[in-house]
């Protein structure tokens, strides 16, 4: 079994505990096993340009330096989990000032300069197992399922430091889709914000947003959607989803054989 570091963020231990439970079942029917890290605390939930902001990224830095002190890569399955601890760690990488005064506080436990490689689940599906690997091994193929892949913002942005897809044209998300025998469906709010994060500010706004992305699915045709981010499924469904969203995790754990009775169920 291959193994890699793996940090679950917090609300994939509260209310995205599908997103959690599943990717962890099928990693290991890939042969992959993720090892959490020991006492991660929350990533921050946003990323602050602020160079002079450290407290906030000191828990990504952790994190970061665990997974290089292991020899490992560093998984994440959040999209803002992901987006916060690859943007710290290309802050360390090429920040020089910002990095020292991240070890300053570190002290014994670093230093740290950016060594770890941060990965997203979807890229571990891509890159180490490999889609075709996966279609392999897939006992029940979700056939004729018509599925909408939502992005979001964060996912992908920004490009230089996320480096994941086309963030304009993305495919990784429709390449798993093909990968578990399903049909993706293209639509144009896929990689569009749902509105999440000014729900409190401007809810209209918000609402506004998210039904773009649910109408533009349903009227081009998909029976559902899949994304990555706990904030993206909340929003897009209290806001009046035409159709179900779930965690991508849930459906790969369906098409592997390993989803029957999950303990993970959202609350």
């Amino acid at each position: 079994m291959m193994k890699m570091s793996y940090f679950p963020g917090c609300t994939l231990k509260t209310k995205a505990k599908d997103l959690d439970v599943y990717a962890r079942r099928s990693a290991e029917a890939l042969g992959i096993t993720l090892e959490e890290i020991e006492n991660w605390q929350c990533c921050g939930g946003v990323f602050t340009t602020a160079r002079d902001e450290i407290a906030t990224k000191l828990s990504s830095v952790r994190a970061l330096l665990a997974a290089q002190q292991k020899d490992q890569k560093l998984v994440t399955v959040c999209s803002a989990c992901h987006n916060v601890i690859k943007q710290t760690n290309h802050a360390m990488q090429t920040d020089e000032r910002f990095a020292n005064h991240v070890n300053n506080y570190l002290a014994a436990d670093g230093p740290y300069n950016g060594e770890a490689q941060v990965i997203h689940y979807l890229e571990m599906l891509r890159d180490e197992v490999g889609f075709d690997t996966i279609k392999e091994k897939v006992k029940n193929p979700l056939t004729g399922k018509k599925i909408a892949a939502y992005y979001g913002c964060l996912l992908l942005r920004p490009n230089k430091t996320m480096q994941m897809d086309d963030p304009e044209n993305p495919k990784i998300i429709e390449d798993f889709i093909r990968a578990i025998g399903a049909e993706p469906v293209i639509y144009p709010y896929r990689n569009e914000c749902c509105g999440g994060y000014i729900a409190l500010e401007s809810p209209d706004l918000a609402k506004a947003k998210s039904n773009n992305v649910t109408n533009s699915a349903a009227n081009n045709g998909a029976e559902m959607i899949v994304t990555a981010c706990p904030l993206c499924r909340y929003n897009l469904e209290k806001n009046g989803s035409q159709i179900p969203v779930v965690y991508f995790t849930e459906l790969l754990a369906e098409a592997l054989g390993v989803k029957e009775d999950s303990d993970g169920k959202d609350e």
